[in-house]
């Protein structure tokens, strides 16, 4: 999930994916791909070609570190891979009334907690509603590549392991009619008018989005100053709702951004896959970058990219495309997605199919002119999902430039395994474009 002209495309996967399941039957071959390398153990097993094995970094979680699980996840039934789930706990601000929601995706690419109301139940009138000029309730509308989420922004203290964010304005996904969309300077905007609305979970595959990318906040600058913003909303209680600015304390941000210490970064560290997927990988996120002697970056092995506030390395080639284009990391994007044409498709779906294991390179650079090429390996999709696997580190897919409006290489969950990404965030943390972040990769 990350943003792009207003879009995330986290729901892309998501929907993608549904599409090859169903027609899984009309994709043929098969093969492996090549995970990373380090820091994992595990055990594996396979009958009549099912995949049962697992893969973990061991170890016992430290009071700056959650564990990341790569399964079945919140429903079998769903079959969506590569999705990284975490547990998040969330209370009535300033006091010790929480609620403990595991199954939260984790997402490199987006910026700040969002949270399915079915997965709040009850709790969802705990959480103080955010306000605005007049009292109203303050709402938002973040747009996907293939639709859209809708829902109040409310008040909670956000705790991840032993960290918190205190009074943290978080999105509640769904409970708000849609029809609360107004008229003239709140008519529905573009973004949020076509597509899938992703407020279930169900429709997200989780009952929730950590957002933990390199923004502070989900709009920045542009929801303080522009009305017309498309994102943020004034709702009475009828509801009617029209579009209005939001001071940057009150929009939607990154839980990591607002703890009071191991506040300036992130690592993920993944476990390696083996070429044809595993059931279960299990990684851990660690909060901070050498604030603790478990975040310390390695001295050597480690390729720097400096990228936009929002994460994106600028330069990025790959000999299929024949265009420049750019790149991001992204682990709310459940395969590696670009616009490559020369891979085959699988049968009405956008993932690709190849007969045999297809390896793409690509070359970034960074703004620090580090360049670096990274190897994506393509496997047939088909024959990944059949083997009930849940992680794989070789499923990818197409990018379409004309119904995405994007024209890049998302590097999404698939290339996480066997490493560990540093997301160092900048100093000012503003969300405006131009301010520079920095994103760490080691290979």
């Amino acid at each position: 999930m990350l943003g792009i002209n207003g879009k995330w495309i986290r729901a892309l996967g998501a929907f993608g994916l549904a599409a090859a399941i169903a027609l899984v039957a009309g994709c043929g071959g098969g093969g492996g791909g090549g995970g990373g390398s380090g820091g994992s153990s595990g055990t594996s097993s396979s009958t009549n070609g099912t995949s049962s094995s697992t893969s973990s970094v061991g170890g016992t979680a430290a009071n700056n570190q959650i564990a990341v699980t790569v399964s079945s996840g919140l429903n079998l039934a769903l079959k969506a891979p590569n999705i990284p789930m975490v547990s998040v706990t969330v209370c009535q601000p300033g006091t010790s009334i929480c609620q403990t929601i595991d199954n939260i995706q984790l997402d490199t690419g987006s910026y700040g907690l969002r949270l399915t109301k079915d997965a709040l139940g009850t709790f969802l009138s705990s959480l103080p509603a955010e306000t605005v000029s007049g009292g109203k309730t303050l709402a938002e509308c973040a747009g996907f590549a293939d639709g859209f989420s809708w829902g109040s922004v409310r008040l909670a203290d956000v705790r991840l392991g032993s960290e918190l964010a205190s009074n943290l304005p978080i999105q509640i996904l769904g409970d708000i009619s849609q029809s609360a969309f107004g008229s003239g300077a709140g008519a529905t905007p573009s973004n949020c008018s076509s597509g899938t609305l992703n407020d279930t979970p169900s429709s997200l595959s989780a009952n929730g989005i950590l957002g933990v990318g390199t923004a502070r906040y989900d709009c920045g600058s542009n929801c303080v100053t522009n009305l017309t913003n498309g994102m943020y909303y004034a709702c009475f209680s009828t509801p009617s709702c029209a579009q209005t600015t939001v001071p940057l304390n009150q929009q939607v941000g990154n839980p990591v951004r607002s703890f009071a210490a191991d506040n300036n970064g992130i690592a993920l560290t993944m476990p390696t896959v083996t070429s044809t997927g595993v059931s279960t990988a299990t990684g851990v996120l660690t909060f901070g970058i050498g604030t603790q002697t478990n975040n310390v970056q390695p001295s050597s092995g480690l390729v720097r990219f400096q990228t936009d506030v929002y994460g994106d390395v600028p330069q990025a080639m790959m000999t299929s495309i024949g265009t420049q284009t750019y790149a991001f990391f992204d682990s709310g994007s459940n395969g590696l997605f670009f616009p490559d044409t020369t891979i085959a498709q699988c049968s009405g779906s956008s993932f690709f199919c190849p007969a045999t294991t297809t390896t793409r390179v690509a070359n970034l650079t960074g703004y620090n002119a580090a360049t670096s090429a990274i190897t994506l390996n393509i496997a047939n999709a088909s024959t990944l999902i059949a083997s009930n696997g849940f992680a794989f580190d070789d499923l990818g897919a197409y990018l379409d430039p004309a119904t995405s409006g994007i024209f890049a290489i998302d590097v999404g969950m698939p290339f996480f395994y066997g490493r560990t990404f540093y997301f160092n965030y900048d100093a000012v943390g503003m969300g405006n474009q131009g301010v520079v972040s920095n994103t760490y990769v080691s290979f």
